[in-house]
């Protein structure tokens, strides 16, 4: 858009352009001082790495100067001026920068410059990552999700948000980023992608890092509307983004704007510019967008002595709220733990599980009649990942006739882009709508496991319980009848290292049906972990994992084990007894195992792996003082062997033997044979003569 151009489209009426034309002023001035501020008193301020938005300051300030309360942003590190756009003060920054109690994204838990908001009034900016480049799949699943609300008649009336999606110009390398622009053009949905090109990635300049700069980039997306814009001049970023924002809002479909910026700052404070910029650095100072803007208002009857003294109450502001924010409280140390999950509603097992008439199903249709309930009485929920659509209905049939009857907007198949899929429910949920996704297998995960990690698990603790994260995760797991390397592996103890998310690992039709209505309920990350070859209970010893269907209130609240089957009181008191702790298909190995030892043998069914039901499990312990854990993971560093640990250190004095364990051999794949996975995994058999051993302490 060139200036004259941008001139036309700036704003109507020559006393509103002056008033935005003042404001802007006034806070690039602003955001000048406080990073003026932050180098003048370095021991304080670069006590926690921060970065400002020295040079980009018009760009940001033509984005947050024109966000409604509608709408929703995602924000990277460099957006403080965007933040002073929306209306936030340089003392509500600067508590972040400190990590005060207060400040209002994080009570002092992440970086400056990463908000997450939600006041009346402003637009809701939930939790992203530091890691560039990946909120474009949450931002996104933002947009995904209003476009499905409004599509459902769910949208906020005639009220029509957009979702601004900022970054810098090297994280559009990043292939997540080329998942969010696919999906964007493939769903046509109401975002831009800001992007803001400093010609630098910390030290690596543009030409050392990409071929082409966004707006070349993006011209492979069929469907992504392209603005470029120079964004160190105001009048032209201004004009820039009122006509995206206008275009977006009435198309609902997205635009890309490619605004060049100096860089006139530091990377962050711990990188500092005269390390390595030399000469690079005056030439960014030409292009400052102050002084340009200064020249536009000279030209505009505004004397030199109104902006004087404009930059003196700047300072007066700055210098107030930076004592005011130094002075404030720092966080109550006792509350640090606070905030891994938001508070769930389903704390006791309810509806009937074994009704009357009632038939018995498999695992896999209640887990079908599960999804269908909740999409039957949720108009807000929807379902997607690959392959789950009308033709197919699942590569198991886990989704068979769900697109047909609640329609191809609601079920869907996915591209192949697990970090899509699993990234995108954080966005959903920041919006209101409710996902429940598929990741085909288990073994696929590894691509979407960056936005489980940073985006979906940090979320509540990172924003003080302001933006938990509902997400609903199918995977089908675990080696059964020769499906190889790529399709028969167990993640559960890597899933298990995150912290922030729960995982489910249902063993029978009751409780994966229980189980998946209380994970949809539950406001954090659920990963639903369920068994193939438990599906149709097709593998000799399975055939308990078929159960009468519960009805449709039925839920079993997560953390919460099952036992099984017990020992005899008998052999209990006398000492002979063990109590097998497993789930999954442990579970069925177990029981085929138990029957050659007469009551010697308990079993408890785990069924969520996080949290834990530690009550049952020390209830257990104490009661057989013989345990064994048995899991269809290789053993070495798992899951398994850590419960054992727990169990040894805190139930040391109620056991009578080592705390048994056993797993599949430590190897790196299942290998496809039949009969070399057998050799692999444990068995009954396997599990008979380990329980042998135990029995003889």
């Amino acid at each position: 858009m060139n200036k004259a151009i941008a001139e036309n489209h700036f704003m109507d009426g020559e006393v509103a352009q002056n008033d935005i034309l003042i404001k802007a002023y006034t806070l690039m001035l602003t955001a000048r001082e406080m990073a003026s501020t932050y180098e003048r008193n370095k021991d304080l301020c670069s006590k926690y790495v921060h970065s400002t938005s020295r040079g980009h300051e018009a760009i940001q300030l033509a984005a947050g100067l024109q966000l409604t309360g509608d709408d929703y942003a995602s924000l990277y590190y460099r957006d403080e001026s965007i933040l002073l756009g929306i209306g936030l003060t340089p003392y509500e920054l600067m508590l972040q920068l400190m990590a005060k109690r207060d400040d209002l994204f994080s009570a002092g838990r992440t970086y400056y410059g990463h908000p997450a908001l939600k006041r009346d009034g402003f637009p809701i900016i939930p939790h992203q990552s530091s890691a560039t480049g990946m909120q474009a799949i949450p931002a996104t699943g933002m947009a995904h999700g209003i476009a499905y609300l409004e599509e459902q008649g769910l949208g906020k009336g005639d009220i029509k948000p957009i979702v601004l999606c900022s970054m810098g110009d090297g994280s559009v390398t990043e292939g997540e980023v080329s998942e969010a622009f696919q999906m964007a053009v493939l769903k046509k949905l109401p975002i831009i992608y800001l992007i803001q090109d400093n010609n630098w990635g910390i030290s690596a300049k543009g030409n050392e890092m990409r071929a082409m700069n966004a707006f070349e980039y993006a011209a492979g997306f069929k469907g992504l509307e392209r603005r470029a814009v120079d964004g160190s001049d105001f009048i032209s970023s201004y004009a820039c983004l009122k006509d995206a924002i206008e275009f977006v809002r009435t198309h609902r479909s997205p635009v890309l704007i490619h605004a060049t910026c100096p860089l006139l700052g530091h990377h962050t404070s711990g990188v500092r510019k005269e390390w390595y910029r030399g000469d690079d650095l005056s030439l960014h100072e030409k292009n400052d967008p102050i002084p340009k803007l200064e020249k536009i208002l000279l030209t505009r009857s505004f004397g030199k002595d109104k902006l004087e003294e404009i930059q003196a109450e700047v300072i007066e502001k700055v210098k107030a709220d930076y004592i005011r924010a130094s002075q404030s409280a720092d966080p109550e140390l006792d509350d640090f733990n606070s905030h891994e999950f938001a508070p769930t509603l389903i704390l006791t097992e309810s509806g009937n599980r074994s009704p009357k008439l009632a038939e018995k199903v498999m695992m896999v249709d209640a887990a079908l009649h599960a999804i269908d309930e909740i999409l039957k009485k949720h108009p807000e929920a929807l379902f997607y990942g690959q392959d789950v659509g009308s033709r197919l209905g699942g590569v198991f049939r886990e989704a068979a006739t769900l697109a047909q009857k609640y329609g191809d907007h609601r079920v869907f198949n996915t591209p192949i882009q697990e970090a899509y899929i699993i990234g995108s429910t954080a966005g959903m949920s920041a919006v209101g709508a409710k996902a429940i996704v598929e990741i085909q297998f288990a073994d696929y995960i590894w691509p979407g496991m960056n936005q489980l990690v940073e985006e979906l698990s940090k979320s509540c603790y990172l924003t003080n319980g302001k933006f938990p994260v509902q997400s609903l995760i199918r995977v089908p797991i675990g080696a059964y009848g020769g499906g190889g390397p790529y399709h028969s592996g167990s993640i559960e103890s890597t899933l298990l290292t995150i912290r922030g998310i729960k995982v489910v690992y249902p063993s029978n039709a009751a409780d994966m049906k229980g189980l998946m209505k209380a994970a949809f309920y539950d406001p954090n990350p659920v990963v639903m972990l369920e068994h193939k070859g438990l599906y149709w209970s097709k593998l000799p010893g399975t055939t308990e994992a078929k159960s009468l269907e519960p009805d449709d209130d039925y839920v079993v609240p997560l953390g919460k084990a099952r036992i099984v089957k017990e020992a005899n009181q008998e052999s209990i008191a006398a000492g002979d007894s063990v109590v097998v702790i497993t789930y999954g298909m442990g579970v069925y190995w177990a029981t085929e195992a138990s029957t050659h030892f007469g009551g010697q043998i308990g079993i408890v069914d785990l069924r969520t792996l996080n949290p834990l039901d530690w009550n049952c499990i020390t209830e257990v312990v104490n009661r057989y003082g013989k345990v064994f854990i048995l899991t269809e993971e290789p053993l070495l560093n798992s899951f398994a062997e850590s419960l054992a640990g727990r169990i040894s250190k805190e139930c040391f004095q109620q056991l009578d033997a080592p705390v048994w364990t056993m797993g599949a051999a430590n190897l790196p794949a299942i290998p496809l044979n039949a009969d070399l996975e057998k050799m692999m995994l444990p068995s009954a058999e396997k599990v008979k003569l380990e329980i042998e051993l135990l029995l003889k302490y």
